[in-house]
């Protein structure tokens, strides 16, 4: 049973599905492999202003019940990243996948530069990382631990793609005393969309020498355990902004889980880390259950089931004078 395709900011999406930045990185032959697999859009890996690369290892470390990684943002620099776009790009339109640029950078102001940058490549869509450290703070502050460095950013990225017709996707961070905050103030800047969320602090440390596992410390916490935190982040965001799209992502490792967010209040579905968990044939399995679910309740369209968490629940109601059963 196929489903209606989705409107996502003037995009007709044929699958909830989206890649997750940075798993398959903005190599054309894996983002087009992604599309392949059942993805509705996919999402490069997050660039920057010059070329990085990253920390040293060990950056990732499957901990039992998630990742943690520090990878450092690696990337080949904006002006590289526009050939890796052009050459992913023609593929994926002859499908009719949308491709998402993800950016970062240390200033707001510089954000606006990057964006100006990877328009250069046409993609359909920009992706705003606002959880890297603001180099203008005094304590090195993520912009998206800030509302007002967090509406900053959004401004100077969409005075650059608003005229181009190009939508902004502001990813948020969940460590932060309200991610409606946050989202509140983004949206008053001009965002078009959330994806929420990134990784989740965390620190995994080696009992025989005492010492933290990665090189950089501290790392993002991706994987089942996050599911939890990011459906609540996309609960919250949906309910106070409703008529906002939202890719859900973190965790999401099975069929159900995509259920979950969308019955959260998620428009699209990010996949990441259930590549390391599952495989390259991650996408396609989820999809495949996913839409097995769908089908044996009889929905073709997705308007049917998000947001369901947030409806008042639908209690069986006993007849009028009829007996009230007892557990035995």
């Amino acid at each position: 049973m196929e489903t209606r395709p989705i409107d996502f900011l003037g995009h007709s999406l044929h699958s909830p599905f989206v890649l997750a930045s940075g798993i398959w990185g903005t190599t054309a032959s894996l983002l087009q492999r992604a599309a392949q697999a059942g993805c509705g859009a996919v999402t490069a890996k997050s660039c920057g202003p010059t070329p990085r690369t990253g920390h040293v290892n060990p950056t990732c470390l499957d901990w039992g019940n998630g990742l943690i990684n520090a990878i450092g943002l690696a990337n080949p620099g904006v002006e590289n990243e526009v050939g890796l776009l052009e050459k992913a790009r023609p593929g994926l339109d002859e499908v009719g996948v949308p491709l998402i640029a993800s950016i970062f950078a240390g200033t707001a102001a510089e954000f606006g530069q990057v964006a100006a940058t990877i328009a250069q490549a046409r993609p359909a869509l920009i992706e705003v990382n606002i959880s890297c450290p603001n180099v203008h703070s005094e304590f090195g502050e993520p912009f998206a631990a800030n509302a007002t460095s967090a509406a900053e950013v959004t401004t100077h990225v969409k005075a650059v793609a608003a005229p181009l017709g190009i939508p902004v996707i502001v990813k948020l961070a969940p460590n932060v005393p309200s991610v409606t905050q946050i989202a509140h103030a983004v949206i008053e800047a001009g965002a078009d969309a959330f994806c929420a969320i990134n990784t989740m602090p965390g620190l995994v440390l080696d009992v025989e020498s005492g010492q933290p596992i990665l090189a950089n410390i501290s790392g993002g916490i991706s994987g089942p355990a996050l599911k939890p935190i990011a459906l609540k982040c996309v609960f919250d965001l949906h309910r106070a902004f409703p008529h906002i799209p939202i890719i859900g992502t973190g965790g999401v490792t099975t069929g159900r889980d995509a259920l979950e967010m969308v019955m959260a209040g998620a428009t699209l579905v990010g996949i990441g880390s259930a590549i390391y968990y599952r495989g390259p044939n991650a996408i396609s399995e989820i999809r495949d259950e996913f839409n097995e679910w769908l089908a044996c309740h009889h929905i073709t369209d997705l308007a049917e089931i998000r947001g369901r968490a947030h409806r008042a629940p639908v209690y069986p109601t006993v007849p009028t004078g009829a007996p009230i059963p007892h557990a035995h």
